[in-house]
C-alpha cells in the first residue's frame, strides 16, 4: 500500500502527493509551459504533469457530426474534436526541456500517454510514472503497454463501473504494474462538489486493495482537503498562471495561490487524522489547570459550614472536581482557610 515515485513516498503515514496538471494551459507557448512549471514548483507540488498526444493519434481530421462537440453545457461548444486537440496539446519537442525544468526545481515531471507511440515516446524521456485519464480507463492495449514498463500506474476512474475497474485492474497488474493509484474523478469540468461522491474513496481501496486519491475537477480545495480523511493519498488539479489568461482547461484550473493553499491544507487535514484517542494528550497535559474545580471564595474559620455562599466553581483546577459540589455543601470547615484556597477534603 505503499511505494515512492523518484524517491518521493506515496502511503497515508506520508504527506499528501500532489500533482499539478499543465493540460493546454500552455496555451501553444514554452516560454509560458516553463512559466507554469516554475509557479507549480513554487506552490509546493511534488509534480508537474502533462498529456503527451497529438491531434492524429487522439481522434480523425473531421469536423462534423460526431467529431463535433455540440453539447451546450460544454467548455468546448462549436469545436470539432481534432481542433480542440490540436489546440490543446503539449508539442512532444516541448517535452524534455519542461522535464529538464522540473529536474532542476526539485519536483517531477510525467506525463499521461494517450496511445502506444507515447508511452515509448515517454519511455525514452525515463519518465517515472504513468498517468491514465479516465476517458482511457477501459483501454486495455494502452493500459497494458503503460504497465509493461514496471512504472508506477495511477489510473483516473471516472465513468468506470466496478466491473470496467475490475478488468483494468487486473490486466495492469497482470502485465507488470505492481505499484497502482486509483484517482476518483467526476468526469465533467468543471465538476461540481455534490456530483464528486468522496465517500467512495475508502471503499474503492478496500476493493481494489491499493492506495487512492483525487482527479478533482471542482473548484476550489474544499473536496480535495476532505478527501484527505477519506484515505486520499494523492491529488491532482488542473493549474495554470491565471484563469483570466483563457485556454482550453483554464475555465477549472486552480492559480498559484490556490494551490499553494491546497499544498497546506491537505496536509494539516493529513496530520489531524492521527489516531483513536481520549483523554489528556500529552500537549494538554498542561491546560488541565484551567478545568473548572472547587474553590473557597470567603475566608473562613473551624466550624463554619460550606455553603454556596462561601464555595465556588472557577478556574483554576487545582481545588476538587466540581462533581463533589452537593456533597461538600453543608459540611464543616476543621481549619481556618483563606479566599482563594482550593477546597480539598482535608479542610472538612
Amino acid at each position: 500500500m505503499e511505494f515512492q515515485i523518484s524517491g518521493r513516498p506515496i502511503g497515508k503515514q506520508h504527506k499528501p502527493f500532489i500533482i499539478a496538471e499543465m493540460s493546454g494551459n500552455h496555451n501553444q507557448s514554452l516560454d509560458r509551459a516553463l512559466q507554469i512549471v516554475e509557479a507549480a514548483a513554487a506552490s509546493g507540488v511534488d509534480a508537474l504533469k502533462l498529456q503527451t498526444y497529438t491531434a492524429d493519434t487522439m481522434t480523425l481530421d473531421i469536423h462534423e457530426g460526431d467529431f463535433y462537440i455540440e453539447d451546450p453545457n460544454s467548455l468546448w461548444k462549436g469545436n470539432s474534436l481534432y481542433n480542440l486537440y490540436q489546440e490543446a496539446y503539449t508539442p512532444w519537442e516541448w517535452h524534455k526541456p519542461i522535464f529538464d525544468r522540473c529536474a532542476e526545481l526539485g519536483i517531477i515531471a510525467f506525463s499521461t500517454p494517450f496511445d502506444e507511440t507515447a508511452v515509448d515516446f515517454l519511455e525514452s524521456l525515463n519518465a517515472p510514472a504513468y498517468k491514465i485519464a479516465s476517458f482511457e480507463n477501459t483501454d486495455i492495449q494502452l493500459i497494458r503497454k503503460a504497465a509493461a514498463t514496471g512504472k508506477p500506474l495511477i489510473i483516473s476512474t471516472g465513468m468506470a463501473s466496478i466491473a470496467e475497474l475490475d478488468e483494468t485492474v487486473r490486466e495492469a497488474r497482470r502485465a507488470g504494474c505492481e505499484h497502482l493509484v486509483l484517482l476518483k474523478c467526476t468526469s465533467t469540468y468543471p465538476a461540481t462538489p455534490e456530483n464528486t461522491n468522496i465517500l467512495t474513496l475508502p471503499h474503492l481501496e478496500q476493493l481494489f486493495q491499493c492506495p487512492v486519491g483525487m482527479s478533482d475537477h471542482t473548484m476550489g480545495i474544499g473536496v480535495s482537503v476532505a478527501s484527505v480523511a477519506l484515505g486520499a493519498t494523492v491529488i491532482e488539479k488542473h493549474f495554470t498562471l491565471r484563469r483570466s489568461d483563457g485556454g482550453v482547461d483554464s475555465a477549472f484550473s486552480m492559480e498559484p495561490e490556490e494551490m499553494k493553499a491546497l499544498v497546506l491544507e491537505t496536509e494539516r487535514a493529513r496530520q489531524s487524522l492521527g489516531q483513536i484517542t481520549y483523554g489528556v494528550t500529552e500537549r494538554e497535559r498542561e491546560s488541565l489547570k484551567l478545568r473548572r474545580s472547587l474553590y473557597i471564595s470567603k475566608d473562613l474559620k473551624p466550624g463554619d459550614i460550606l455553603s454556596r455562599d462561601n464555595i465556588k466553581a472557577i478556574r483554576p483546577g487545582m481545588g476538587l472536581p466540581t462533581k463533589y459540589l452537593d456533597q461538600l455543601l453543608g459540611r464543616v470547615i476543621t481549619k481556618e482557610v483563606k479566599k482563594g484556597t482550593p477546597l480539598t477534603w482535608e479542610v472538612i
